[in-house]
């Protein structure tokens, strides 16, 4: 128990010395103060900055996940534990990229889409902020880079479809964006068994199995209440 608690204290103390932590504590006060906001305004429509931003975020994933899949390749494992160059840029903009998308909640809120920010939204953009700053100053590295590319191309598709019905509002959701959580829980599941793979034979984190559960669990739940659930109503 004593080095279970020992443990949990010193992730705290990591993660509260990471440069994006005051930037994760004033994106959660945003939110908090986000209802009092929207009652004394009036919802702004955005199109035009939703469509340049949505296409600008698959285009950086795109970049990313380019950059991690060459960074892989020249290490020649996904479990090494060993940086390069091309690992380092490609983690510093996916850093960069996580800061960005908290414009997501931004918009949200100056829409006054309250329904979209749930507890997933804003536990995914939160913990991502720091994930991705520990990933690029600690563990820049292949078996890192693995579940970065995968995420990377996760996002290249999402901001595509944000993009894509942005700048169409009136045609209606896609009939493939059921398909994009598929994608998502996909990723995860994929995630975990490779990290379950690094921590028995490659010494990786038990960290990175417990935050890839929690998101498989979220998504899962997610998809099950949007989408089967929703046609057993129906």
């Amino acid at each position: 128990m004593a080095e279970l608690i020992e443990w949990f204290y010193h992730v705290g103390e990591t993660l509260i010395g990471l440069q994006s932590f005051p930037v994760m504590v004033v994106y959660l006060i945003l939110v908090a103060l986000s209802p009092f906001y929207q009652r004394i305004t009036n919802p702004y429509s955005l199109r035009q900055t939703m469509v340049v931003y949505n296409f600008t975020c698959s285009f950086i994933s795109a970049c990313t996940m380019l950059g991690a899949m060459a960074g892989m390749i020249a290490a020649g494992s996904i479990f090494q534990k060993e940086s390069n160059g091309l690992l380092k840029n490609s983690f510093f903009l996916y850093w960069c990229s996580k800061h960005l998308e908290l414009l997501d909640t931004l918009f949200m809120i100056l829409r006054h889409r309250s329904r979209q920010i749930s507890f997933l939204h804003v536990y995914h953009h939160a913990s991502m902020v720091l994930l991705s700053d520990f990933g690029y100053h600690h563990f820049p590295t292949p078996g890192v880079a693995f579940g970065l590319s995968i995420n990377a191309f996760v996002h290249v598709c999402l901001y595509y479809y944000y993009g894509y019905t942005a700048q169409r509002p009136l045609s209606g959701a896609p009939s493939w964006k059921r398909h994009l959580t598929e994608i998502q829980i996909t990723q995860f599941v994929v995630d975990l068994v490779h990290a379950v793979i690094g921590y028995l034979f490659h010494g990786f984190c038990v960290y990175c199995l417990m935050y890839g559960a929690t998101m498989l669990y979220l998504f899962s739940s997610f998809y099950y209440n949007a989408y089967v659930k929703k046609r057993k109503g129906e």
